[in-house]
């Protein structure tokens, strides 16, 4: 199995408390922090304004921390989960993404995705299209991503989007440019798009979901040709580790002290309930266990996020020494 880390920057409350000129520091040691292993890539979300709902503390601008990752960093891959492609045209999203790989050394992956936060398309002005329009804005600007990383050049005339003779150069470095994480479970589109041209996929990590998701993305593959087993299947997960059970409940109680001056009461149970109710929520043993059952349905990439991880790297390196080592 493979391992991804989540480098907090702002969009879940997790730099809440860090001097806003101290939390690039804080990002890039826990980038160093992960260089050292297990984790092959490291990962930001492509978000604006934070959650679960919208406040002045610091979102920290996706494809901004992949250059500076790119510069900072030598070992891990560098992936958003997920790009939403109606922030971006596609062709200077795929030159944005060519040039952050030439810096990398090769070391880019691109998640894609459909975009879901209402409240922060409208409020950047990009207005909110209807999931078949912007699903739609997905499949073509894929198609142009894939021609400028291959060719240098994109000639497309689609519904949403329009380029005629755009040049990208340099190439990424990656032969076949770089690689494509279709992120979302639409099953009707998102799946689709995942078939034609994923080399990856990120689906729920609820082994229920999972498994219905893969049988769907299968049937797809068949009927546009393509390699089920090539496509690596992934899952994110909220991780609270601890010695003990007693620790992990010390652990969402810190979290609730650290939502509560942030958020609602509401909205501060429903982020406790989402961290608390994941599957890698309890003793490494019983993180391993859940592991090994989400592999057995063909999950070998998790993409792991710790919220406490910018405060406490103890969770990082419980999960490092007792569950990691489970799967080499």
């Amino acid at each position: 199995m493979r391992f991804g880390l989540f480098i907090p920057q702002g969009w879940r409350l997790d730099l809440a408390g860090i001097d806003p000129a101290q939390q690039w520091a804080t990002m890039s040691r826990l980038a160093a922090r992960a260089e050292a292993g297990p984790f092959e890539s490291i990962w930001v979300y492509d978000h604006f304004h934070t959650v679960p709902v919208p406040t002045d503390e610091a979102t920290h601008e996706a494809w901004t921390l992949m250059a500076a990752f790119a510069a900072t960093t030598s070992r891990v891959r560098l992936g958003q989960m997920c790009t939403c492609m109606g922030y971006r045209n596609p062709a200077y999203l795929a030159k944005v993404a060519a040039t952050i790989d030439v810096i990398s050394g090769g070391r880019v992956e691109m998640g894609i995705g459909g975009g879901w936060y209402e409240h922060e398309w409208n409020a950047y002005g990009y207005g909110f299209p209807g999931a078949g329009e912007r699903l739609g804005m997905l499949d073509e600007g894929v198609q142009i991503m894939r021609q400028l990383w291959t060719e240098g050049r994109a000639t497309f005339d689609g519904k949403h989007y329009r380029v005629d003779g755009a040049i990208s150069r340099p190439l990424p470095l990656q032969d076949g440019g770089i690689p494509l994480w279709i992120a979302g479970g639409g099953e009707k589109k998102t799946l689709r798009i995942a078939a034609k041209y994923a080399q990856y996929t990120n689906f729920d990590p609820v082994l229920e979901n999972f498994r219905h998701k893969s049988e769907v993305l299968a049937r797809h593959c068949r009927d546009v040709g393509t390699d089920f087993d090539a496509i690596t299947r992934s899952a994110n997960y909220n991780v609270i580790i601890g010695e003990t059970e007693k620790d992990v409940q010390d652990k969402l109680a810190w979290f609730r002290a650290h939502y509560e001056p942030l958020l609602p009461a509401e909205q501060v149970e429903r982020n406790l309930a989402n961290l608390a109710n994941g599957p890698l929520v309890g003793t490494p043993e019983l993180i391993v266990e859940r592991l090994r059952e989400a592999e057995k349905i063909g999950m070998s990439y998790a993409i792991t996020y710790f919220a406490d991880a910018a405060y406490d790297l103890s969770s990082i390196e419980l999960f490092t020494t007792r569950v990691a080592p489970e799967f080499r």
